[in-house]
């Protein structure tokens, strides 16, 4: 009730200024142990700048509550994403901050039928994460090279992190225990692995925004897809498997001129959805 009455206010207002929509609706969603008022800053920009947008500032799985296992959270995101949809036939633009992105990504593919026109990934480790830097806040005494033997276990896998935890020097342990990273990059295949394709590929456009200055993922580069391999060298997207193999459709996506690589340098993690001057450079484009 609470979403249609959103819709109807702004429907309302903006139609008594224009009469007429000019921009997609724009869902958001926030990062880890933050919530909906993190990315305020973000959602007036988009009021200030564009005005009449429809703005869906998703305050699902806030604060702790974030850490939830990672398909809990996609399910309801999922769902969130599916309700949004069918009240905006014309399509709506999706854009997921961090942990969000991962999320927002999977309920995507969980979604063959979506009319997610536009899919903004802003720093999100699409690839996984091996950095605890924003990990201590949680485990204070949590070491990357130790961080396996809590994560590769039932009781790890109860966290969303553990999800995504992927330990390049432990890809048997990452491919055994974890749940939700291997299954959505179709590492693991699955029953899903063909509709979790299909719906990356019905994507009109997907934009993979991350810099070298971000210093929460890691490697920054999994914000594109790249990632380390056992050796610890950083490997590009276009030479992994899930690129190569069109696993998951990024191939299919670049192809066709669907996939834009924003690479930012001097933004901070906690920047990019904050700082006015990054969010009207890298974000603001693909908002139409």
């Amino acid at each position: 009730m609470r979403l249609r009455l959103q819709v109807l206010v702004a429907l309302v207002t903006f139609s008594s200024i224009t009469g007429s929509l000019a921009y997609k609706p724009v869902v958001i969603l926030h990062g880890i142990l933050s919530g909906a008022e993190s990315m305020a800053s973000l959602v007036r920009e988009i009021e200030e700048f564009h005005p009449g947008t429809i703005v869906y500032n998703c305050d699902k799985f806030s604060g702790w509550y974030s850490l939830e296992n990672a398909w809990r959270q996609v399910d309801q995101v999922r769902d969130y994403l599916n309700e949004v949809g069918k009240l905006h036939p014309e399509g709506i633009i999706v854009l997921g901050y961090s942990q969000g992105g991962l999320l927002a990504r999977a309920a995507i593919q969980s979604l063959p039928e979506h009319n997610v026109k536009t899919f903004i990934s802003l720093s999100s480790p699409q690839a996984g994460q091996y950095g605890t830097s924003f990990l201590h806040l949680i485990f204070p005494d949590l070491a990357a090279k130790t961080a396996f033997e809590l994560f590769y276990s039932r009781v790890g896998q109860h966290t969303s992190v553990g999800g995504y935890w992927n330990d390049p020097q432990r890809q048997d342990l990452y491919l055994q225990y974890s749940e939700f990273l291997p299954l959505i990059n179709n590492e693991k295949k699955t029953s899903n692995s063909t509709s979790f394709k299909m719906g990356m590929v019905r994507l009109n456009k997907l934009v993979m925004i991350g810099g070298p200055n971000d210093d929460v993922i890691t490697p920054w580069q999994s914000s594109h897809f790249g990632y380390f391999d056992e050796n610890m060298d950083v490997i590009p997207f276009i030479r992994r498997p899930i690129f190569t193999s069109d696993s998951i459709g990024i191939r299919t996506l670049q192809e066709a001129g669907k996939l834009i690589i924003v690479v930012k340098p001097h933004v901070h993690h906690l920047a990019w959805h904050t700082r006015r001057d990054v969010i009207h450079e890298v974000i603001f484009p693909y908002l139409d």
